[in-house]
């Protein structure tokens, strides 16, 4: 992590903005704080992604919240290319000063370079890979994902360049870390499974139960995680002998299913969320399951 922040600390002074891309769903977990604090005077465009894992009308939220004169934030689907027509007019917009002085100046071509940030499995490289795929001239022989300091020439007069995506070492609220890992930007290998998929459980029957009744067809939803959990392995015959249930299985499934949108459009957190996390961590400071996917997100960092 330190190598990298001080890569695009000193990459940023050859950028003239910055696209930062999330997890739609999880539109304040997917931003990375210490890169948030690295880029804060340049110039921005934010990319929720993966918009049609996430409840249109909770995105809407979103982007009123988060865009300001020097924020663009737009919805959009990388994989698709959805939405990503409107980043070169937000840029144009945000540049706008800018661009005028160089046109004041004579200079009619302009090229607008810029570096592309976010955490691991928010769709980076499916941004870029689209961009390149769309864009990029046909005598280029570059790979969609770059390399440092390497740019990715489009034709629409924009110029990319990658950076590695990382987590920091410390959330500040166990909501944070269990929605990181949820949407799949912790790695499953780090992780017990089997407890996430409960924890996944315990939230979706608080939040979204038709989802689960529905996806699994359940009678009704009982009041403990586990026994939700039983009840979506028989029905997914994950039932191994003496009649038990294959938890590993039907922990992967449901991750597996969740990440894909099969039990429908779901947004983890919605616009106040980043308020409502604060303050529970006033009255909560410690919390045990925090503390363990810190640990493990550290040594992950640490082995690469």
């Amino acid at each position: 992590m330190a190598k990298t922040r001080r890569e695009i600390k000193e990459n940023l002074k050859l950028v003239d903005a910055v696209i930062e891309i999330r997890d739609a769903r999880i539109a304040y977990s997917s931003s990375n704080p210490d890169i948030q604090e690295i880029c804060k005077d340049k110039p921005r465009i934010i990319l929720l992604n993966k918009s049609d894992l996430s409840e249109e009308s909770v995105t809407n939220l979103w982007v009123r919240k988060l865009s300001n004169s020097y924020t663009k934030v737009l919805s959009v689907n990388c994989l698709t290319g959805s939405g990503l027509n409107k980043i070169k007019p937000a840029l144009d917009e945000i540049l706008k000063e800018k661009h005028d002085r160089m046109r004041s100046k004579g200079i009619v071509n302009i090229i607008t370079r810029v570096m592309v940030v976010g955490i691991p499995n928010v769709g980076k490289s499916t941004f870029i890979n689209k961009m390149a795929k769309n864009n990029i001239a046909r005598t280029g022989d570059r790979p969609g994902v770059t390399k440092s300091k390497q740019w990715i020439k489009t034709k629409i007069g924009i110029e990319l360049m990658d950076t590695p995506g990382v987590l920091w070492p410390k959330f500040e609220d166990e909501k944070v870390g269990l929605n990181l890992a949820f949407t799949g930007a912790i790695k499953d290998e780090i992780m017990d499974v089997e407890e996430l998929a409960l924890k996944l459980i315990e939230r979706l029957q608080t939040t979204h139960p038709k989802r689960l009744i529905e996806r699994y067809k359940l009678n009704s939803l009982e009041e403990m995680p586990i026994d939700n959990m039983d009840n979506i392995g028989r029905k997914r015959g994950a039932v191994i002998s003496g009649g038990n249930i294959d938890y590993n299985r039907v922990a992967v499934m449901l991750l597996d299913e969740f990440r894909g949108g099969k039990l429908g459009a779901i947004s983890l957190e919605g616009p106040d969320f980043g308020e409502e996390i604060k303050e529970e961590v006033k009255e909560e400071p410690k919390v045990e399951i925090k503390e363990a996917i810190e640990e493990e997100v550290k040594e992950e960092m640490s082995n690469e």
